[in-house]
């Protein structure tokens, strides 16, 4: 036998011995039994067919979790009074206060740090209690997902928490509905799970917050968010990651999108040492509009991958796809964008367009842009450009008094900003403006 083959064959199979044993040993953590126990088995015997994605996989051809991830960290234990002081801490730190909370601290919902009511027309539940409630026929389809991929089946696997959320029809909260996930243990996992239904002719904005408490390091969030969107709403969805440095976070979106509804989302990446943000959006129903507005800000060695796979399934809906990454020292951002559409899905009306500012030498941007159409009667794009800052702008900045760094954080603020007018509500833009600009500041 081929030496270097069996060592591979050797190495993937301790690998999968490894996340085995991992999910032996939480099982007993887990909610939910009888069905519910079967469908994470099945979710995880999906998971050890394919293992950790790899570069030989198309999808996850710059994301390697073989080499970035390499494991999965044991799963956190539920918070106890010490995990909660430093979660409280760090949710003061987060910079808004007008909204709905729902805070998920190591992987479970913590009522005490939560808002105690919901909105009018709004109803949450903690997705651990369905799962234990044995009354709740249909409980174990909650982690069912229509994406074959091996990181949301390996999340059904091992899901602790996270929420369901219903919006009742033609309701409008007040406020954003804000789901915050707290990290304050090191070398763990927290595996979560939303699913959020909302009817016909709502309104509403939804704002999720990744961070970790003060000391918490080298931990893994493994999050899967499910959204369905009923005719004529209108949902605003902004997602900002500021975990640790050394953390790692495997997020996933399902989204599906009924009739003459608009859909707006907004995500920032500035945390995490290996990141990935994968969308699965589909537009199910006829004349619908999908704007998405991507960031990636990194610096040192971090890797960040936004993937976003848009569906037209249906004719007469609108999708734009928007990345813009700022990229320093030796740092990595990858943008997979793939437009779908089906053969039924005439006038359909897309396009996509990646642009990257490289502060360094040694940084890396990776595009993939993808067209898939079925249909005859579209208008479907797609364009990519990577450069450096204006030279002559520097100039004539650096002329009027401003050192290096001021001058390059101000054409950086222009290169993000028309990303960030993106967002509706101005409380929630003032938060991403101040998230850059920290940002910014860390480079000085």
């Amino acid at each position: 036998m081929n030496v270097a083959l069996a060592k591979s064959e050797t190495v993937k199979a301790g690998k999968a011995l490894a996340i085995g044993e991992t999910f032996a040993e939480a099982r007993a953590r887990l909610p939910g039994s009888g069905d519910v126990a079967d469908r994470r088995q099945r979710a995880y015997e999906t998971f050890e067919r394919q293992g950790l994605p790899h570069r030989r996989l198309e999808d996850w051809k710059y994301t390697d979790l073989r080499v970035l991830l390499r494991d999965v960290a044991p799963l956190s234990l539920s918070p106890d009074d010490a995990a909660l002081a430093r979660a409280k801490t760090a949710l003061a730190s987060l910079g808004i206060a007008d909204t709905h909370r729902l805070v998920i601290v190591d992987g479970i919902h913590v009522s005490a740090l939560s808002d105690p009511e919901t909105p009018a027309g709004v109803s949450v539940k903690s997705l651990r209690d369905i799962l234990n409630d044995a009354s709740v026929e249909a409980r174990a389809d909650l982690l069912l997902s229509r994406v074959d991929d091996p990181m949301i089946a390996l999340n059904a696997a091992f899901t602790t928490d996270g929420f369901v959320v219903d919006v009742a029809a033609a309701a409008a909260p007040d406020k954003p509905i804000h789901i915050v996930h707290i990290a304050t243990r090191s070398a763990t996992s927290a595996f979560t799970r939303s699913l959020v239904k909302v009817n016909a002719k709502a309104k509403v904005t939804i704002l999720e917050s990744f961070l970790g408490a003060d000391g918490a390091s080298g931990y893994q969030v493994h999050d899967t968010a499910v959204l369905w969107v009923g005719d004529d709403a209108d949902v605003q969805h902004v997602r900002i990651l500021d975990d640790a440095a050394d953390a790692a976070n495997i997020a996933s979106a399902i989204v599906t999108l009924g009739a003459r509804c608009v859909f707006n989302t907004f995500s920032m990446t500035i945390g995490s040492g290996v990141s990935r943000y994968q969308s699965f959006i589909t537009l199910a129903g006829e004349n619908s509009s999908l704007a998405t507005n991507s960031i990636h800000l990194l610096r040192r060695q971090q890797h960040g991958d936004c993937s976003f796979v848009i569906d037209h399934a249906v004719p007469n809906c609108i999708s734009r796809e928007t990345f813009r990454a700022v990229l320093d020292d030796r740092a990595r951002s990858v943008f997979q964008g793939k437009i779908v559409v089906r053969q039924q899905a005439q006038k359909t009306d897309g396009k996509m367009m990646s642009r990257a500012l490289l502060l360094s030498d040694d940084a890396e941007m990776d595009n993939k842009p993808e067209l898939e159409i079925f249909a005859d009667d579209v208008q479907c794009g797609h364009g990519a450009t990577i450069g450096a800052l204006d030279n002559s702008l520097l100039f004539y900045l650096r002329a009027r008094g401003l050192n290096e760094k001021q001058a390059q954080a101000l054409l950086i603020q222009a290169f993000v900003g028309e990303a960030i007018e993106s967002i509706a509500n101005e409380a929630l833009r003032d938060l991403v403006v101040a998230t850059a600009e920290r940002w910014l500041e860390a480079r000085a």
